[in-house]
């Protein structure tokens, strides 16, 4: 179970947990599986906030990508081997190089224009979770569920077990629409990052995994025998 299932599971499933039922009815009652990172990723208000800050944030993002082509041609200078990696003997002649203070406000300005893009997107999930517990438990009470697991730890279940998408529901219900400029003082909580860099993660291997499905499509495409176009067509 992730830290981000535990934080959530906290502000949810416990109130159910801890509610004076029967021995008998947490042993038999229904039962049911969410994912609590798929349910984040598939509500109306993170896809709309991930699109909204990719149009306010676009000067960022540029300059950004800017900035790393600027740093990456100065490294370039220091890869005297070719290997496109700067070792440690290649570190040492570039700390002595005029360029070393320039390739440090470099760096340091990627960090800060990266962290105000990240600090965007974890505002706008701090607004989500919020409220997951609050939509978890609607759908508990509404589909009398008594026992929750994280899929990660369940050998086998039906696909009806699968609440995921009913939370989802909810959860869109509660939360339409969130914000994506952060207010002044503001800054992200350590649950909130943690659960942006489990949402980051889901979203790489997604995107990671419709690449290598993409490839192989090509490679198919590429093996297969061009058609005859001498062929007789038909009888």
């Amino acid at each position: 179970m992730t830290r981000f299932t535990k934080l959530l599971a906290a502000a949810s499933v416990a109130l159910a947990a801890t509610t004076a039922l029967p021995a008998h009815a947490q042993v038999d009652g229904k039962m049911a599986s969410v994912d609590a990172t798929r349910t984040i990723i598939s509500t109306t208000a993170f896809q709309t906030a991930y699109q909204q800050i990719e149009t306010t944030y676009a000067s960022q993002n540029e300059l950004r990508r800017t900035k790393a082509q600027e740093r990456q041609t100065m490294l370039t200078k220091f890869d005297k081997n070719g290997d496109k990696q700067v070792d440690e003997t290649e570190q040492v002649a570039m700390k002595k190089s005029p360029d070393y203070a320039k390739l440090q406000t470099l760096e340091q300005e990627i960090i800060a224009i990266t962290n105000q893009i990240d600090g965007a997107r974890i505002f706008a999930i701090e607004q989500i979770i919020v409220q997951y517990g609050s939509a978890l438990q609607d759908v508990l009470t509404a589909e009398q569920i008594k026992i929750v697991l994280d899929p990660s730890v369940i050998l086998y279940s039906p696909p009806e077990a699968d609440i995921t998408m009913k939370v989802v529901t909810a959860l869109n219900a509660r939360v339409p629409a969130v914000g994506v400029v952060p207010p002044s003082g503001w800054g992200p909580s350590r649950e909130g990052a943690q659960v942006y860099q489990e949402v980051q993660q889901r979203l790489q291997l997604a995107a990671q995994y419709a690449a290598a499905q993409q490839q192989a499509q090509q490679a198919q495409g590429a093996a297969a025998p061009a058609a005859d176009p001498n062929a007789p067509v038909g009888r």
